[in-house]
Order: C-alpha cells, then structure tokens, then sequence
C-alpha cells in the first residue's frame, strides 16, 4: 500500500510539473505570438494548464495528506472552450494570414508536449487502481487530445490558410 502511495504521488508531482511548464511555455509563447489566432490560442491554453495544475495540487495534497485517492469530481470545466476560441480567431483573420515562423516552431514544440503529457496521463490511466483515480486521469488525458487537435488544427490552418478552408468545407 506504500508503495502505491508513493507512485501515486510521484506521479502526481511528474503531473504538477508538466502542467507548470507547459502553462509557462505558452505563456511565453502568446508574449511572442503576432497573429490573433496564435496568442489566443496559447493565452487559453496557458489558463487550462492552470486549472489542470491547480487540480493536481488538491488531489495530490490530498493523496499527501489522508494516503488515498479522494472521490471528487474530475470534470475540468472551462468558460469558454479551446475549440471556440480556434473559431473566433480563424473567422476574424480569414484566408489572408501570414504567422512568424516562430509561432509555427512554438505549434511544433507544443504538439510534441501534449503529446507527451497526454501520453502519461494515458499511462497513469492504464495503471490507476481506483475508480477515482482512473476518471481523474482519463479527463486530464481528454483535454491533452483537445489541446492537441486544436494546435495541430491551428498548425494546418496557419501554414496554409487556403488549404485549410478547403478542406474543412469537404
């Protein structure tokens, strides 16, 4: 039992830095960004990691504090979604977009984060041995494939804004 507390809480702090990272990253990276699309973007990503990592923290305080997995709820509601804000910004800036190249490297590099965070949290999913714990992770693994369809969505329409219109109306 000891043991899976203390893997349950190495995960959980792995958990808390990534979140903490990947919330700085694009912190910096919507500092950085020109196009609309791009900063809003990476500005709400950087609020969802936020609440992913405010979340982590009180089940990891809680699995510190009582040694098991609390039975709470694991939704990650947020005020608006990822997905919208991919919409406002391609319907503001239409067919006539020209990103830096810095923000299509910054896509690039954010892809591959969620990647791998979506991929741990799928892990610790396989792995979990409560209930609690398996819905907790499988909605943190659900919002990293969000996060990760909107960049790769927003990856495509901003290296080729023509093509990408075209396609989505297929």
């Amino acid at each position: 039992m000891a043991k899976q507390e203390g893997t349950r809480a190495e995960a959980l702090r792995t958990a808390l830095q990534l979140e903490l990272e990947g919330k700085e990253f694009y912190q910096r990276s919507a500092e950085r960004s020109y196009t609309v699309l791009a900063r809003d973007l990476f500005s709400h990503l950087a609020e969802q990691e936020d609440v992913h990592y405010r979340k982590v923290k009180e089940v990891y305080e809680a699995v510190a504090q009582k040694h098991e997995w609390p039975s709470q709820e694991t939704a990650f509601r947020q005020e608006k979604s990822l997905r919208s804000v991919f919409r406002e910004a391609i319907e503001s800036m239409g067919e006539d977009v020209t990103p830096l190249s810095a923000e299509l490297e910054a896509m690039q590099a954010a892809m591959k984060l969620e990647g791998w965070t979506y991929s741990f949290y799928r892990s610790r999913d396989q792995e979990a041995t409560s209930p609690a714990e398996k819905a907790f992770y499988q909605a943190l693994t659900a919002e990293e494939r969000v996060h990760y369809l909107t960049l790769m969505d927003s990856y495509e329409y901003l290296s080729d804004p023509q093509g990408w219109f075209s396609k989505s109306e297929r």
